[in-house]
């Protein structure tokens, strides 16, 4: 086995731009995903896909999971904590439970192995080029030892300290997002009703103190009225959840009313809908279509791949 060969379990929407972003001429890159359809997203050479998770670890020193749920992460831990060993090396890149995190970290350094927790967040456009930033926690060796990964994975690279703190970060930069979407919507709904092009809006916004990550990014695919953010109203609750979780002792007027918006949402519009697709919810309330000509289907990142930096 090379020197810290990487295994990565999870190719979903955002899992499989990750991993791709890890095929390298030199070294094999293991693979596992309980629906082997994904399989058949990757076509280069050096890649091995591994028929189950023992396959995965036993040839693999840092494992790589991204997965759907606190509850898939779990699964996964406990199947392959048989196989794990003090060579080994958990990235864990999902957005999941502080605490279940944590408990997770303490099992598996129980069985010898090492553990960072590293979220990433910026959109799946950035997982596909490479660019997307990370949020990394851990013991300061750990970070060390993956930053060449991280690198590959990533652009900007933000050590937040003990297991934990990473996790709590991406929860509340997810809930910021689902607020400024909402708020866009809202916003929008109101220029579209004073008779403005909504096209004129975006640039207003972009040039001014309401700009926002989420008006640069996700404005755009509900002006063209693709909603295509790969990112899903499920997702959106799951994260929401934990946040109201992190904050039980606050009075969270603003995540209580994100919590019922994104549940009538998931109910009205489907669980595996768009996020975006939120301000459906506003368009048929004020029944209007927020669209604007010139503004793409899907977002992509047209900027290359930017040397992976600690910030």
């Amino acid at each position: 086995m090379r020197k810290d060969t990487i295994g990565f379990i999870g190719l979903g929407n955002v899992g499989e731009k990750l991993a791709k972003n890890l095929i390298h001429k030199k070294n094999k890159l293991y693979l596992y995903d309980k629906n082997n359809i994904t399989y058949k997203k990757f076509t280069n050479k050096n890649i091995i896909f591994c028929e189950n998770l023992e396959e995965l670890v036993i040839n693999s020193k840092i494992i790589i999971t991204c997965l759907p749920s606190p509850k898939a992460v779990k699964k996964t831990i406990k199947t392959i904590l048989p196989y794990i060993n003090k060579f080994h090396l958990w990235i864990e890149m999902s957005t999941t439970d502080k605490d279940e995190m944590i408990n997770l970290s303490k099992i598996f350094k129980k069985k010898g192995g090492n553990v960072l927790e590293a979220p990433i967040t910026g959109g799946e456009h950035r997982a596909a080029s490479g660019n997307i930033s990370i949020l990394a926690a851990g013991d300061k060796k750990n970070f060390k030892r993956s930053f060449p990964v991280l690198s590959n994975l990533g652009h900007q690279i933000l050590y937040c300290g003990k297991i934990g703190n990473a996790s709590i970060l991406k929860v509340m930069t997810n809930y910021l997002a689902s607020l400024h979407l909402i708020g866009i919507g809202e916003a929008l709904a109101v220029v579209k009703k004073n008779n403005i092009d909504l096209g004129l809006a975006y640039k207003a916004i972009k040039i001014s103190s309401g700009n926002s990550f989420v008006n640069e990014t996700e404005t755009k695919v509900i002006l063209s009225g693709s909603y295509d953010v790969g990112f899903t109203m499920d997702l959106v609750n799951k994260d929401i959840n934990l946040f109201n979780k992190l904050g039980k002792n606050i009075k969270l007027e603003l995540g209580n009313y994100l919590s019922k918006k994104f549940k009538l949402g998931s109910k009205t519009l489907g669980e595996r809908s768009f996020s975006t697709s939120i301000v459906k919810l506003i368009e048929k309330d004020v029944k209007i279509k927020l669209r604007a000509k010139n503004f793409p289907k899907q977002l992509i990142d047209k900027q290359k791949k930017q040397k992976g930096v600690e910030v």
